[in-house]
């Protein structure tokens, strides 16, 4: 069974009217969260708001589901309606990046390292989406900046995020691979390797990125071994 016939059956299984925050409740209340279902509405949910932050949904924002999601022709219909129905939602953005952010924290502990990530995972699909038609709002930018503080990412993190996708973005290599200016090679070493790692298509669907999204991991590797060149040739002179 597709991930998009798990959504769809999750939802339909809603009376009507209860919207997608419900959803993420019933995701919640299993004994076991389904993490790559939880993922895949986040991003959708979440992007459908914000492709309405800067004023218009263009064919760009939409299209870029496509370029996270890989989506069977048969399997069009069920994604859809996660879409429309965020569309239409009266829940505000910010109560779905909370009940998004609840599904991977429990009773308000510090995140797992493997949680963390996947709500990092969540908010790179959205800058993805953010920037398909080529411009970054001031409203994506404020949208995205409240919901990585929902989501419990510092600063810095986010200043990763937006330099990797926003031209002209200040891009510092060191807090690409998480580590102080002042780390020596050594240090930069392991942190690349650890990078890498994380963004292999394997650890990613074993966090809850689902098969049909990992090709999220390809922009980051790029920003990850540029980074680390970067800092060697910084050495080396």
């Amino acid at each position: 069974m597709s991930i998009w016939t798990r959504i769809s059956e999750a939802i339909a299984a809603l009376t009507s009217g209860e919207g997608l925050t419900a959803v993420f409740d019933r995701l919640r209340s299993e004994p076991i969260p389904e993490r790559s279902i939880g993922f895949t509405i986040g991003v959708i949910a979440l992007g459908a708001k914000m492709a309405k932050a800067d004023g218009e949904v263009t064919r760009d924002e939409v299209a870029a589901f496509r370029r996270i999601f890989h989506i069977e022709r048969s399997e069009e219909a069920n994604a859809a309606r996660v879409y429309n129905l965020a569309r239409q939602d009266v829940a505000g953005f910010d109560a779905y990046a909370r009940k998004i952010a609840a599904l991977f924290n429990t009773e308000g502990q510090p995140l797992c390292a493997d949680d963390r990530n996947l709500l990092v995972d969540i908010l790179e699909g959205l800058f993805q989406i953010a920037m398909a038609d080529g411009r970054y709002h001031p409203a994506e930018d404020a949208f995205l900046a409240e919901v990585a503080r929902i989501f419990g990412l510092d600063e810095r993190c986010f200043r990763v995020l937006r330099g990797r996708f926003v031209e002209g973005a200040p891009r510092d290599p060191f807090d690409v691979l998480g580590i102080p200016p002042n780390a020596d090679l050594e240090a930069a070493r392991k942190a690349w390797r650890e990078a890498v790692k994380q963004s292999h298509p394997d650890r990613m669907i074993a966090r809850g990125v689902p098969a049909e999204a990992v090709k999220l991991a390809e922009r980051r590797l790029i920003a990850i071994n540029a980074a680390w060149q970067e800092i060697q040739s910084r050495v080396a002179a």
